[in-house]
């Protein structure tokens, strides 16, 4: 893969379409104007143009062409877009006729994004945004992969560093011209003030019960309890189609099922898992040990029971629901509390409200409110370490230790430049781009 090249691909989804967007970037996406039009339109002015392949009168399409002047281009380099029209042949003979261009190839996944990031466009949090908001299927997701993207954790780590050079600027003032007359003699302990303050707000953003992290990924609930007691029923109401199967025979649910769906703009990922009992069934018992972990690691836990059983104490987290209201007794039950256990029936609905009402709390409590900053482990870990590094410093009031307390406010400085993606990222790039489709 060589910057030198000039790349293309189709930028704009799946054909047919209406229109289709073909993006070249590189040193001779000018070049590729004048052969396929005869011309290259001002910079950021549209230009309708007939394209025709080089020696040949015939014409390709005809659409839009946009030139991009690098560096004032997406990815910092000549840029120029083909707005065409979506059809299957239109788009290869365009394609085709791009890579007999001597020094021209398609582009690789994620590249046209690599190039904005080796060009200083985009940081590596940005770009880790743009591809959470390329995969974000909830609207929870969507504002918080924008956010990102639009570099709010970039500027806030562009201030967390900027307030660390400063305080790492009066330490080096202090060893290197402690004898200067004109140089104060206590430089060290603004600099540790501000390098508390600091470690309070980096340990505040880390404070946050890694809500970022979830709305990525969605929130995960487990339905379980006892065998028969209506969970794959629950499971398929509440996907709204028939999911999981229905039996009255126990032991029905063999393995962990999932389902992916949206609730109170959150991702949700609902797990039906098989029902807890002792069992002599090696295949039932192993679905049983999964059943429990899942449980265990779920964000919410739906305990069903025909009688309105309290969970088990491992699932202190969980929710208590009674089942098949339509077959009790009595239609008279006790009114919702939230120190009762929720009663519904989901082969008829009733009670279904209510118990959505409940869950879409529970997901705005872990993943609502304003967009997380920190949304990836990656991120974590490197805020972490940065925390750990003013630690340090902080124990280094007095003494003598000016020389080690720098290189802590240096070592802090080093972990939010790896945050953003400024040093010890090339393994990070290559494995985050493989996750981009081609033509991003």
């Amino acid at each position: 893969m060589r910057s030198s090249d000039t790349i293309f691909a189709l930028s704009s989804g799946r054909l047919p379409s209406g229109v289709a967007v073909v993006r070249i970037s590189g040193p001779d996406a000018r070049r590729a104007a004048l052969i396929l039009a005869g011309a290259v339109p001002e910079p950021r002015l549209a230009r309708y143009v007939v394209l025709r392949a080089p020696g040949s009168e015939e014409a390709l399409d005809r659409g839009l062409l946009l030139f991009f002047e690098g560096p004032r281009s997406v990815t910092g380099e000549d840029l120029v877009e083909l707005h065409l029209h979506g059809g299957r042949a239109v788009v290869a003979a365009i394609l085709s006729t791009l890579s007999a261009i001597d020094g021209f190839r398609p582009a690789l996944p994620g590249e046209f994004t690599r190039r904005a990031h080796a060009n200083g466009k985009m940081d590596l949090a940005e770009v880790e945004g743009l591809g959470d908001l390329i995969a974000a299927e909830s609207e929870a997701q969507r504002r918080q992969a924008l956010a990102q993207a639009s570099g709010a954790l970039s500027r806030r780590v562009a201030g967390w560093r900027e307030r660390l050079i400063r305080a790492l600027a009066l330490v080096e003032a202090t060893i290197d011209f402690v004898d200067e007359d004109d140089v104060p003699e206590d430089l060290t302990g603004p600099a540790l003030l501000e390098t508390g303050l600091l470690r309070e707000e980096l340990a505040a953003a880390l404070a946050d019960g890694a809500r970022g992290e979830r709305v990525r990924e969605g929130i995960s609930i487990a339905i379980a309890g006892p065998p028969n007691a209506g969970k794959s029923t629950l499971l398929n109401r509440l996907a709204g189609r028939e999911a999981a199967i229905v039996s009255h025979r126990p032991g029905t649910t063999r393995d962990v099922l999932e389902v992916h769906l949206e609730l109170a703009g959150q991702a949700v990922t609902l797990i039906d898992t098989a029902g807890l009992r002792e069992t002599d069934d090696e295949v039932e018992a192993e679905g049983i040990r999964r059943a429990r972990a899942r449980a265990g690691a779920a964000d919410l836990v739906l305990w069903l029971s025909e009688e309105g059983d309290a969970p088990p104490p491992e699932l202190a987290h969980a929710l208590a629901v009674r089942t098949k209201a339509d077959k009790a007794e009595t239609a008279d039950v006790a009114q919702e509390n939230p120190g009762s256990a929720l009663v519904i029936s989901a082969a008829t609905g009733q009670g279904m409200e209510a118990l959505l009402a409940r869950i879409e709390a529970r997901a705005a409590e872990l993943g609502g409110g304003e967009p997380a900053l920190i949304t990836r482990e990656r991120q974590r870990l490197a805020l972490q370490d940065a925390v750990a590094h003013l630690d340090r410093a902080l124990t280094r009031a007095g003494g003598g230790a000016e020389d080690l307390l720098a290189e802590d406010l240096r070592l802090a400085a080093r972990a939010l430049d790896a945050l953003v993606g400024r040093v010890d990222i090339e393994d990070v790039l290559d494995a985050l781009f493989r996750t981009f489709c081609i033509g991003k």
